[in-house]
């Protein structure tokens, strides 16, 4: 049961969804755009969320592309992690996405959604973090393109109004050598713990984290660290544990053995391409 009143509405493009959301600040009210669902519905079951005016993008054709374009692949902000994983052209966030709740949350949880969400896994901003990516937003000024980097530290920050709709990868990446490995509580089932995602680029590993840290995170200190030749893996490991950014969550010591075995395993992974 929702706890919330709701105000509810699903524009058919995106200028119509720029346009709703300006007259409905003009009007005094505070309008949020939705590209799941599935955290508003939870949020309001456990009256932990009052935001009231509500715009679904789902029928935005503009925020459910999935085509190459230049040297690009583009995804749209509204489609499901189901999508994702089954269409494959980005293996590594495929890997990342299918990891992410039950495949019943995954056919309602849209990229987007799980970027912007309020739980702090996220774990789909990882491979995008990792590719240098690009994001495409729109607001009542225009479209805008931005690194992935420019406006995603912890969270995604765009300005008033602004709506994310795309994505953009460029196609070197996404054959990439990879490994990415989510730890649960019990293993296989149960609580997450921690997501580690990795790639190799030129010889060299990038990984960023999920579970550790109220946020997500990729660490330039911590690539050093890894990519140090001169130390054995289980040194570099130890040295790029001395990067992690604070607060680390709830169990730290036990998080820190898990990152530490994960890190090894994600090492012997790449080595193995």
């Amino acid at each position: 049961m929702i706890l919330f009143d709701l105000e509810y509405y699903r524009p058919v493009s995106a200028l119509e969804a720029i346009q709703l959301f300006n007259r409905l600040e003009r009007e005094g009210k505070q309008p949020s755009y939705l590209s799941g669902g599935t955290e508003h519905a939870s949020f309001g079951r456990s009256n932990k969320k009052d935001k009231k005016v509500i715009i679904d993008l789902k029928d935005i054709p503009e925020c459910r592309a999935l085509r190459s374009e230049d040297n690009h692949l583009v995804l749209g902000s509204a489609l499901t992690l189901t999508e994702l994983t089954e269409n494959n052209d980005f293996p590594l966030l495929s890997k990342a996405a299918i990891e992410v709740a039950d495949h019943m949350s995954r056919d309602k949880i849209t990229l987007g959604g799980n970027i912007c969400g309020q739980v702090f896994y996220r774990e789909a901003v990882l491979p995008f973090l990792l590719t240098d990516s690009k994001v495409m937003t729109l607001s009542a000024k225009g479209t805008n393109y931005y690194s992935i980097h420019e406006v995603f530290n912890q969270k995604l920050h765009l300005k008033n109004g602004e709506m994310l709709m795309l994505l953009l990868t460029e196609k070197r990446y996404l054959k990439q050598p990879f490994a990415s490995i989510k730890v649960r509580e019990q293993w296989d089932k149960g609580y997450p713990l921690v997501t580690v995602s990795a790639i190799e680029v030129d010889g060299e590993i990038r990984v960023a984290f999920s579970g550790i840290c109220p946020f997500p995170f990729r660490s330039k200190m911590i690539e050093s660290a890894l990519n140090n030749q001169q130390l054995s893996d289980e040194e570099k490991v130890h040295q790029a544990l001395q990067h992690l950014p604070q607060p680390i969550l709830d169990d730290i010591d036990y998080r820190k053995f898990v990152i530490h075995h994960t890190l090894l395993d994600i090492l012997t992974m790449l080595r193995c391409h």
